[in-house]
């Protein structure tokens, strides 16, 4: 086995929503059904009694949605390593803080005198933390996802990308600028990013501009045998370079391709192999300053919509030119972006862990606070407001990354709950993976014609894994499955499945644990609606 040695980071994701009151979940308490020797059926014992889970913990709590009855119960009320059902708290939070249909406007200000179609001055674009700034905006206005995001791609086998131009929502406001009237800037161009200032615990770290989740794609294709492999890349944004050395080996060989870059993010450079059979393989590298790299990616934008900036496309990011205040600055130009239901939609399809931890900053953004960390005291206070004890769950991010991270199953059970309890249930509800249809899910059911529970499980998963070094192999510190069961009739069923202390040889075994989860999961869901049939 080929050693790791880097943690692996979390690889699923999604979200649910629930159906019973708080009241009734918590009125049947840990002891109403089940207990540690709870009978959950010959295929799930055979599943749990596998060699990976000898040392492991199991958690579990289901709940019949519409009479808040507990149906299996496994230590709900101690903590578990959460993974990313860890984001159905902080995407909850932001959603009741912001609300399903807010937009984020970014504006773009004038700075100076306008003279005809010259602007003597500088264009301050204000960032307001959009997650995508248009670059997986579909026609309809839905925010585009696959499988596995592109953010996994260098931990995780299959990362593809969606279609949409990542540059786009920067070439919309390029446009309106020009039709502004504005044809010449004798100036510069400056990215406002005050919004908020993160803290090293939120990694990813967000950041106010966010233009293809600040990295850069790597896209290497095989060629003939013996041949180097061909490379595209975006979005292309001076000054960053990509070099690569990636050469095509023969059918079936080892494909294996790294990626370095300068200390400042824009020489990138690829080197490896990939096999002639292989599909084509993604990589990415981060980039380091946001607000250059967006700075640079406007003033390019504007090139391209017939806008001429004096200043050199290419530097640091102005930030002295900066007012205090834009009060009597003309706006130019605006992007809006798509509902916040739909970015929280990608975060919980895809388990995506930069908008988790945005989230987090735009939640103290909203209480008028510029530090993330403000953000927490917001979402202690919605789950109060929701009826739900916040110390059942500790966390330091959004995104449930980090080693402090832990959730009670009654928590997210409750959580559930209370959503099936709001007017946008059903939207929740849908934001969330569906097993065997999309999302981190959307795998689960590949050669098996009879794969229970497709289509009937909406749930959001997570893993946390890292190399254990005494074993050679890879300790699964959690994987876990919380979501929603269709019990039949109308009706739901809440649950929370978690493993903690697990182990696999590779990558390919973590997947496996969770797929064995996301099978549990469904046969749950067959249990549940067979009790209901009855």
């Amino acid at each position: 086995m080929r050693p790791i040695d880097r943690p692996l980071r979390t690889w699923a994701a999604a979200l649910t929503t629930a159906v019973v009151t708080f009241a009734a979940v918590a009125a049947a308490g840990p002891a109403a059904a089940g207990g540690p020797h709870d009978d959950l059926g010959a295929e799930i014992a055979a599943i749990m009694a596998k060699p990976v889970y000898q040392h492991a913990q199991w958690g579990l709590l289901e709940v019949d949605d519409s009479t808040g009855r507990v149906v299996h119960s496994r230590y709900p009320d101690q903590f578990f390593i959460p993974g990313s059902t860890a984001k159905l708290i902080s995407v909850s939070g932001t959603w009741h803080t912001l609300g399903g249909d807010h937009r984020f406007t970014t504006p773009v200000q004038a700075l100076g005198q306008r003279s005809g179609a010259a602007l003597d001055g500088s264009l301050a674009l204000v960032a307001q933390g959009d997650l995508t700034m248009g670059g997986r905006t579909a026609p309809d206005g839905s925010v585009s996802y696959t499988p596995i995001d592109h953010t996994y791609a260098n931990d995780v086998p299959g990362a593809t990308l969606t279609p949409e131009d990542p540059l786009a929502g920067l070439n919309e406001i390029a446009g309106q600028v020009r039709s502004s009237g504005i044809t010449r800037v004798n100036g510069d161009v400056v990215i406002d990013n005050r919004l908020f200032t993160s803290f090293p615990e939120l990694d990813p770290s967000p950041d106010p501009i966010i233009v293809n989740d600040n990295v850069i794609d790597l896209l290497t294709t095989a060629t003939a045998p013996g041949q180097p492999a061909q490379l595209s890349w975006r979005p292309q944004v001076a000054p960053y370079q990509v070099e690569s050395t990636v050469r095509t080996v023969a059918a079936g060989g080892t494909t294996d391709i790294a990626v370095s870059a300068s200390p400042d993010g824009t020489r990138i450079t690829l080197s490896g192999t990939i096999a002639a059979d292989a599909p084509p393989t993604l990589r990415i590298s981060g980039v380091q300053d946001p607000a250059a790299f967006g700075r640079t990616a406007l003033i390019e934008a504007l090139a391209r919509a017939g806008v001429t900036v004096t200043a050199p496309p290419v530097g640091p990011n102005p930030s002295g030119l900066l007012p205090a205040s834009y009060d009597g600055t003309p706006r130019v130009a605006a992007y809006v972006s798509p509902v916040y239901a739909e970015y929280a939609k990608l975060i919980l399809k895809v388990s995506h862990n930069l908008g988790a931890n945005l989230g987090i900053c735009l939640m103290a953004v909203a209480a008028g606070s510029s530090r993330c960390a403000d953000g927490f005291p917001v979402l202690t206070g919605f789950l109060r407001q929701a009826g739900i004890d916040p110390t059942q769950a500790q966390l330091l991010d959004g995104r449930g990354g980090n080693p402090v991270d832990r959730v009670t199953p009654r928590i997210e059970s409750e959580l559930l709950h209370y959503w099936q309890g709001t007017p946008e249930a059903t939207r929740f509800r849908s934001a969330l993976p569906i097993l065997g249809v999309d999302g981190l899910l959307a795998f689960v059911c590949e050669g098996c014609p009879s794969c229970p529970g497709k289509g009937k499980v909406w749930a959001k998963t997570g893993t946390v894994a890292g190399f254990d070094a005494l074993n050679d192999r890879l300790a699964v510190g959690a994987d876990t499955i919380s979501g929603y069961l269709d019990a039949g009739h109308g009706r739901l069923h809440t649950f929370f499945l978690a493993v903690n202390g697990a182990y696999s040889a590779d990558i390919d075994g973590v997947i496996d644990i969770g797929n064995d989860l996301a099978r549990i999961a469904g046969l749950l869901q067959e249990q549940a609606e067979a009790r209901q049939g009855r």
